[in-house]
């Protein structure tokens, strides 16, 4: 019996775990390795999809299931299987493809198992592609793109964006989560995707109750799971309205945020 059995921790990955450039301060690696030594169960919830995160899996000693796709997906690496998989609704295509005539500065990426999708793209969706160490299957309308999707993100600047999400709030929130996870991309996934849904059924599956469960966060799209964890913390780099809600704060991701949680919870346990 370890210290630390039956608690999960679930980090995001970019901008919490690891900072700029793809480098994770060493003290979260080692931080980790000691927590899940003593029982502890550790995983990451990110936006990034299975493609973009599979080469950056050294750099995190998860020993459960992984959440991608900003909720979309739990994906066991160990095992090479998915777990639970959500999909966007077959209404997609013709909400996109007019939601993209609503609001012409819109570029998007749709993601169809492990492809990569683009329409109208711009110099976020250029950055985006790089940043992760992606390419597009194809560059095309959005009625040519292959579906179901598994999530979509809308990339343009946030004064374009705000009211394109509003959209989506008034007209189709049954359909779809829209939620930041930065000032230029709006990630879109089914209704009930959530980081926070995705953390829940992971915790559920490996028997951890809430009291038990910790989540790091830094950006809009983190604080479903912040909100559903015993306590949600974020990096001190964490967006504003992450601040706002309440999160217990850390030091920032490039001084070892999450090496940080597990030295409260070596206090707690």
């Amino acid at each position: 019996m370890g210290k630390f059995d039956g608690v999960l921790i679930a980090t995001d990955f970019d901008d919490t775990y690891c900072g700029p450039g793809g480098v994770v301060h060493p003290a979260n690696i080692e931080a980790v390795k000691a927590f899940t030594a003593q029982g502890g169960f550790f995983t990451v919830a990110t936006g990034r999809a299975h493609r973009s995160f599979v080469r950056h899996l050294d750099l995190a000693p998860v020993n459960v299931p992984v959440i991608l796709s900003n909720g979309s997906q739990i994906y066991d690496f160990a095992k090479e299987e998915m777990v639970v998989a959500t999909t966007l609704p077959m209404e997609a295509s013709a909400d996109f493809e007019l939601l993209l005539e609503l609001f012409p500065a819109l570029g998007l990426e749709a993601y169809h198992q492990e492809a990569l999708y683009l329409c109208r793209p711009n110099s976020w969706t250029d950055y985006h592609i790089n940043k992760v160490g992606l390419f597009a299957a194809a560059v095309c309308p959005v009625a040519e793109m292959p579906a179901p999707w598994g999530k979509a993100i809308l990339m343009a600047q946030y004064d374009d964006l705000f009211p394109a999400k509003v959209y989506i709030k008034n007209h189709w929130e049954d359909r779809y989560e829209a939620v930041f996870s930065n000032d230029h991309m709006l990630e879109i996934t089914a209704k009930g995707s959530t980081k926070g849904g995705m953390v829940l059924e992971l915790a559920r599956r490996l028997g951890v109750g809430r009291e038990h469960l910790y989540c790091v966060g830094d950006n809009q799209n983190d604080i479903p799971m912040l909100a559903v964890a015993a306590e949600g913390f974020a990096p001190a780099n964490c967006a504003r309205e992450v601040r706002d809600w309440g999160a217990t704060i850390l030091p920032p991701c490039s001084e070892g945020a999450v090496a940080a949680l597990i030295a409260l919870l070596e206090e707690r346990y």
